[in-house]
């Protein structure tokens, strides 16, 4: 039963994330004001709306920020979670404790996008410079809009581009920063995704 059990927790965290990766990359790409043509944005879009459409109707956006599409995050974060602890007859917490743990599993899964969003615009930029492939442009939508007033502070010198270290070294901060914000609340990593 044990294994059984183990089995049942991977498939629906492994489901679960995907779904909430796609709904979190729809909130990135509207925080970014990506180009919804792209192939990408659209398979991302159609994929998350029916479960954001009906949110949309009562939780407009603000300008470019998505409040339907970060509360089914949040939602889904807390739904994966208490399913987790029911399948291993542990209590769920009390509310306020879940929306800590599954805004902080959030917020650790946006810190992860940026920073695997950025490494590939970088490896991508070496291998194709200047590539017309949908999602180089995705990327670098997502990306510059965090990367561009690090670069006011840290201009090219001679041709090269420190910035990404700078925005590396950032997002690793925040990323300690949230890992401590998780112990202090008593969360543990493996129940989210994003730590």
């Amino acid at each position: 039963m044990g294994a059984m059990n183990e089995i049942v927790v991977y498939l629906l965290q492994t489901g679960l994330g995907l779904y909430l990766l796609l709904v979190m990359l729809r909130f990135v790409m509207q925080l970014a004001n990506a180009d919804f043509y792209n192939p990408i944005s659209q398979f991302v879009f159609k994929a998350t709306q029916p479960l954001v459409g009906p949110l949309q109707r009562f939780l407009r956006p603000f300008g470019c920020f998505d409040s339907a599409s970060l509360t089914l995050a949040i939602a889904l974060q807390a739904a994966g979670i208490m399913l987790v602890l029911a399948l291993n007859n542990i209590a769920s917490p009390n509310p306020i404790t879940l929306f800590l743990w599954s805004a902080i599993g959030i917020l650790g899964l946006l810190l992860k996008i940026y920073f695997f969003a950025l490494l590939a615009s970088i490896i991508l930029s070496w291998i194709s410079p200047g590539g017309s492939n949908p999602a180089v442009y995705l990327l670098y939508q997502i990306t510059e809009p965090v990367m561009a007033p690090v670069r006011k502070l840290l201009p090219p010198m001679g041709g090269l581009d420190f910035s990404p270290i700078l925005v590396f070294i950032g997002i690793n901060v925040l990323e300690i920063v949230v890992r401590n914000l998780a112990a202090s609340v008593g969360l543990y990593p493996a129940l989210v995704m994003g730590l």
